[in-house]
């Protein structure tokens, strides 16, 4: 077994083991497990990224396993969300009381399911094979609809089953596409449906039926337009860690999967064929997400579209598929990952302060909560692409990749969506932290300490993707995305 093939089962079997552990320690015990899980699984996942990044040009490409560029840049953004959701997640188990369990078995078992979570999703982006790929993302739908109802309130537990009931059928259309894509392969059995072997599938009118099939339904999970519909309430009802797994983690991870699967059936369809498909995605998702961004909406739900409008970025410089283009994708997948994260886990002490925060949109927290206000505006000035926001120059990066790649009215219609939602995040961003009605409670709030330590280690990390960004471009991991695992 390879060094690589090791940090894969580790980079899984951490956090697989933790929740293991948790199901059995005392109760006393449960928390500082779950820390000391959560630091060894974020090793793990760090290790193994850094093996994938540090030599792009060189990825193991087997029939069960992958571990390429685009999944250490998974894994990485996985390992760093999954750990700081371990770390934020003690503040909201102190500020609610409301569960579907008996308060002693609370904290047990949502990090617990927490860890479970953590384990499917850093499995997905290294299956070799597209069948243990939908497997993995139908598992975690389970997994995460029992976190999303977690708090037992009827709000959230609507929520949960519409995620379930909608995911589900999604994911239901996408086995239909895997179905027709084995049976139209030269080779057999599952090994038919490995990331090379796609490429050997029979060109035709069923062939791209199929790849319909399975991008509309894996279309469900990443939240495209115009099958989002559960984001918003999933997001908003979510506990805070929970709700930064899903939108910063869940999101890029299946999105992952119908990258690969593009890829791999390029030669087969054409590249106008795949590309074409993602970019109107990325356009739809875009145009749909913009009128809510001009809206007057609660934090998580503001947050929700928010990330509508990010998938459907990474969907246009995937489908843009030059160099310049992914490398603005793989800067997007991180900063984004950090900037949202970190906005839904400033939520926990923004609801202790002001319950009704979850059902209106929140103003001027800067001038009651200075902590809490920075925190809430960088993670919105982040998101919105104000620069030096890492997304501001993902976008320039991805937009002048469409017209690299001779799409230039798809470019320019891109910019403008992008400028639209950038005025509609900028205004959010004003109102939020400088609005003329601020919160009545001028207490400290709960976790609120542990929100400013990840807020203060979240705007490094942006800074740092920012410059990084500047060398991306012309890198061997951006040559190394536009390869692919086939």
């Amino acid at each position: 077994m390879t060094s690589r093939e090791l940090l894969a089962l580790a980079a899984i079997g951490v956090p697989t083991a933790t929740a293991l552990v948790l199901a059995v320690v005392p109760r006393r015990l449960v928390p500082p497990a779950a820390k000391i899980g959560g630091v060894l699984s974020g090793l793990a996942a760090g290790a193994l990224a850094t093996v994938a990044l540090a030599a792009p040009d060189r990825p193991l490409v087997e029939r069960g396993l992958v571990v390429d560029a685009a999944a250490g840049l998974l894994v990485a953004v996985i390992g760093l969300v999954g750990l700081a959701s371990i770390f934020a997640a003690a503040g909201y188990l102190s500020s609610t009381t409301h569960s579907l369990l008996f308060p002693a078995h609370r904290a047990r078992a949502f990090y617990g399911l927490l860890f479970a979570f953590w384990a499917i999703l850093a499995a997905v982006p290294l299956i070799g094979n597209l069948a243990g790929a939908w497997l993995l993302v139908e598992a975690t739908t389970a997994a995460s609809a029992l976190l999303v109802g977690f708090s037992g309130r009827p709000a959230a537990l609507e929520a949960a089953w519409k995620y379930l009931i909608l995911t589900a059928l999604g994911l239901g259309f996408a086995l239909l596409g895997i179905v027709a894509l084995a049976a139209q392969s030269t080779a057999g059995g599952l090994d038919a449906l490995s990331w090379r072997e796609l490429s050997t599938v029979q060109p035709g009118q069923a062939t791209l039926v199929a790849y319909l099939l399975l991008l509309a339904g894996l279309a469900s999970k990443i939240g495209w337009a115009p099958v989002h519909n559960w984001l918003p309430d999933a997001h908003s009802e979510a506990p805070a860690p929970v709700s930064a797994l899903l939108s910063a983690a869940l999101l890029p991870t299946v999105l992952l999967v119908a990258w690969r699967s593009s890829q791999a059936l390029a030669p087969v369809l054409g590249q106008s064929t795949t590309h074409g498909v993602l970019v109107g995605f990325g356009l739809l998702s875009l145009a749909v997400a913009v009128p809510f961004l001009w809206r007057s909406l609660p934090w998580k739900r503001l947050l929700a579209y928010s990330s509508l409008e990010h998938m459907g970025v990474i969907a246009l410089g995937i489908g843009f598929g030059t160099p310049l283009a992914l490398a603005g994708v793989a800067i997007h997948i991180a900063g984004h990952a950090v900037a949202k994260a970190t906005g839904f886990y400033a939520a926990t002490p923004l609801l202790a302060l002001d319950p009704r925060a979850n059902t209106r949109a929140t103003h001027g927290v800067l001038r009651t909560q200075t902590g809490l206000g920075s925190v809430l505006g960088g993670s919105l000035a982040a998101l919105a692409g104000l620069p030096p926001s890492p997304l501001f120059v993902s976008e320039i990066l991805i937009v002048a990749g469409g017209f690299a790649a001779g799409r230039p009215w798809t470019a320019a219609a891109a910019a403008g969506l992008l400028a639209l939602g950038f005025l509609g995040l900028a205004h959010a961003l004003i109102e939020t932290t400088a609005g003329r009605t601020t919160p009545a409670e001028t207490r400290r709030p709960i976790g609120l300490r542990t929100v400013l330590a990840l807020g203060a280690v979240a705007g490094v990390l942006l800074l740092a993707l920012t410059a990084a960004a500047v060398l991306l471009p012309d890198s061997a991991i951006a040559h190394a995305l536009v390869r692919g695992a086939g």
